[in-house]
């Protein structure tokens, strides 16, 4: 499925893809990607982050409850969720990836773990 909505994108995901692959933004991102049930406009499993571009449709009948239910599932899992209505990407689709690219930033880890134990006293830093 995730394969099948990756050649079939919508025109708001499609212009907000150009801005986001190739590492442009130091990160890599990840279009319809599939986790447990669902399927992500777009992730960044870096940092744990998934962006949805919600159009017309996730105002209609029970979705913005399914929408609810489904963030809850995937925050207490670790999760965070970017919701951008279709209207922003259309707008200023170079400013929507900044934002994306900044909060994105912002989930990094300040440093990464150390290989090994810390020096011991009179030791030099390599």
């Amino acid at each position: 499925m995730a394969r099948q909505l990756r050649r079939e994108m919508t025109l708001p995901e499609g212009l907000l893809w150009r801005e986001l692959r190739g590492r442009r933004t130091g990160l890599k991102f990840r279009r319809q990607f599939p986790i447990m049930d669902y399927v992500a406009d777009f992730a960044c499993v870096e940092v744990r982050l998934l962006i949805e571009i919600d159009g017309i449709a996730h105002d209609m009948a029970d979705r913005p409850e399914r929408d609810e239910r489904r963030d809850r599932i995937l925050n207490d899992r670790g999760w965070r969720i970017m919701r951008i209505t279709a209207g922003e990407v259309f707008k200023d689709v170079t400013a929507v990836a900044q934002s994306i690219a900044a909060l994105a930033e912002s989930l990094r880890p300040l440093h990464h773990p150390a290989d090994g134990p810390p020096p011991r006293a009179g030791e030099e830093l390599a």
